[in-house]
C-alpha cells in the first residue's frame, strides 16, 4: 500500500506535496519522497521513516518548484532504505516515477528493455 500526491500550479509545490502525503500518511510509513521540478533541472528528497523525517529533510534543503509527484512507501517488497523509498529514476535522472503495488511482470520488462 502506499499514498501518492501531484500536483501542477503556480504555488511552490513543496509545502502541498508534503501536506498531501501527511494526509495519506496512514497509507505508507516506511518511507517517502519528492521529486519537484524548478525549471528544467528536478530537485529530490526522499528517505526511510516516516513523513517528518521528509519534511525535517526538506527543511534542511528546502526543494523549489511549480509541480511535481510524492509518495509514501508501506513496505511489501525489498527493505525500507533510502535508496528504495520513491520516486524511482530512469538512468538519465531526467524522469521520475511513484507507483502503488508490485510490478509483477519486471523481470520480462527489464529484459525487453535491455534488448532496446
Amino acid at each position: 500500500m502506499c499514498g501518492i500526491v501531484g500536483y501542477v500550479g503556480r504555488a511552490e509545490a513543496a509545502p502541498i506535496l508534503l501536506d498531501g502525503l501527511r494526509r495519506l500518511e496512514y497509507r505508507g510509513y516506511d518511507s517517502a519522497g519528492v521529486a519537484i521540478v524548478n525549471g528544467k533541472q528536478m530537485e529530490t528528497r526522499k528517505c526511510a521513516g516516516r513523513i517528518a523525517n521528509l519534511a525535517k529533510l526538506m527543511t534542511e534543503r528546502p526543494p523549489s518548484g511549480q509541480y511535481g509527484i510524492s509518495h509514501t512507501r508501506w513496505a511489501t517488497h525489498g527493505k525500507v532504505t533510502d535508496e528504495n523509498a520513491h520516486p524511482h529514476f530512469d538512468q538519465s535522472g531526467k524522469i521520475a516515477l511513484v507507483h502503488n503495488g508490485v510490478i509483477e511482470n519486471y523481470a520480462a520488462l527489464r529484459e525487453q528493455l535491455e534488448r532496446e
